[in-house]
């Protein structure tokens, strides 16, 4: 058995032991986006559209993500509603920045793993980075959507006739506890993953102008900057969504209520 294996078990172990069958499913939607991922990487290599291929993909994840993850249907509809439009406007906001930082392709450092190997491979660099940068991204999406559907439909649980102010208002004080856990687990992880390459640096003497000027680094940081937008925006997006669902449902209720029942 490999280790790869070995942690898989334990893992799904430790999701059944602790989240029960809400765990088992989130393994299942663990391995189901892998899945979608792999196909994503055949789908660009025979030359399909990397834009499009990962902007279908990307709502396929978060689907998987909420709805697999989550028994509540008010809180999952919200969260993927707003997820999808957050997507939509970092989508908008990734392509010219990417466009204009130039940072796709490889940097001086992986020379010597590409030596002897061609890279005219017949694929945009630039729209790799693109899709890179987005898929990057729907963990911090799907994690803040949830987090905020879920507060608030419990809100609504305990104060069914909440005021859409309040809860609006209520929406945003529980984006403001989740953002800081959430900025330092994507910076750190961040650090983590590129502490070899922060090595290397230092091995190598790089300055500090050097280093922001690294195409790799640069790289790198812009991910963690999407990632962090794509939280600050999914705060007041989810929020405004449930305010609005919640106005659609009591605004049904309403309708559906009869003239003899407003009278008494």
């Amino acid at each position: 058995m490999s280790t790869i294996t070995l942690l898989g078990l334990i893992l799904l172990v430790l999701m059944v032991v602790v989240g029960g069958k809400a765990g088992a499913q989130s393994f299942l939607a663990l391995l189901l986006n892998f899945g979608l991922l792999f196909l994503t990487i055949v789908l660009v290599a025979f030359h399909f559209s990397p834009l499009i291929v990962t902007l279908v993909v990307g709502m396929m994840v978060l689907a998987l993500t909420i709805f697999m993850s989550s028994g509540d249907d008010l809180s999952s509809t919200v969260a993927f509603i707003a997820s999808a439009l957050v997507l939509v406007l970092l989508i908008l906001l990734i392509v010219p920045v990417e466009h204009w930082a130039m940072v796709q392709g490889f940097g001086p450092e992986d020379s010597e793993d590409l030596e002897g190997l061609s890279v005219l491979v017949g694929i945009s660099f630039v729209q790799v980075t693109i899709a890179t940068a987005i898929l990057s991204t729907l963990g911090a999406i799907a994690e803040a959507a949830m987090a905020i559907a879920a507060g608030l439909s419990e809100i609504l649980d305990q104060h069914p006739q909440v005021t859409l102010k309040a809860l609006f208002g209520d929406g945003i004080t529980v984006g403001k506890q989740i953002i800081g856990t959430t900025f330092n687990t994507l910076f750190f992880g961040f650090f983590g993953g590129f502490l070899a390459l922060f090595i290397w640096f230092t091995g190598v003497h790089y300055s500090f102008g050097e280093i922001l000027n690294d195409k790799i680094f640069v790289a790198e940081i812009l991910m963690i900057l999407f990632s962090m937008l794509s939280v600050l925006l999914t705060v007041p997006v989810t929020t405004w969504v449930m305010t609005r669902a919640v106005a659609e449902k009591r605004r049904h209720a309403a309708k559906q209520t009869s003239p003899q029942d407003q009278v008494k």
